[in-house]
């Protein structure tokens, strides 16, 4: 019997050892959206530029105890070499309002660098080649768009599958009214269509 318990007490306390040695996020990435949009912007007066620093605008960010939102004055970022300070913002989409929050780019696309293609620039890289962002093994100019012996006007589509493989098709239109005259009920007639 005494085993039995020391056996359940060993446990528990392995247990209890093993929740309190577990390491819990001190961050946690929130996604924010709402149905409605922030305010209008506060006027900030922006103050002269300082040696080594960025200054970051005032925004309004999301309270979720007080359910409004709050404005956050704007402050000055240690500059960081190579990099475009993106500031926090609030996009809409389908009527949802998503937050943004700040974030340091190395090409200064706004796409963040863990989520973008091309995260020092629209460069040519090894797998493309004349940089379109077509992957070489999906593009049919994976060095530009240049005419080639398979592709006689240079618009990325093969001759045997292109209707026009010397150039875009010249559309008859007797009339100058707009509708080619393949189209038109009256080719000659410009009042007519």
């Amino acid at each position: 019997m005494f085993t039995k318990k020391l056996m359940v007490a060993a446990v528990l306390a392995a247990g209890m050892i093993g929740g309190v040695a577990t390491s819990l996020p001190i961050y946690a990435d929130v996604d924010i959206q709402l149905n409605f949009g922030p305010p209008a912007p506060y006027y900030e007066a922006v103050p002269a530029p300082r040696s080594g620093y960025v200054w970051a605008p005032g925004n309004w960010q999301w309270n979720a105890p007080t359910n409004r939102h709050v404005w956050h004055a704007g402050t000055w970022q240690t500059a960081r070499s190579g990099y475009v300070y993106n500031q926090p913002r609030w996009v809409e989409n389908n009527g949802r309002w998503h937050y943004q929050a700040s974030r340091w780019d190395r090409d200064g696309d706004g796409i963040a660098n863990n989520r973008d293609r091309t995260p020092d620039g629209n460069r040519a890289t090894r797998n493309d080649r004349d940089g379109d962002g077509i992957p070489n093994y999906r593009d049919a100019t994976p060095d530009g768009y240049r005419a080639t012996h398979n592709d006689r006007d240079g618009d990325g589509i093969p001759n045997y599958k292109d209707r026009t493989p010397d150039g875009v098709a010249v559309r008859k239109d007797n009339d100058h009214d707009g509708v080619p005259n393949n189209r038109d009920n009256y080719p000659n007639n410009p009042n007519y269509r």
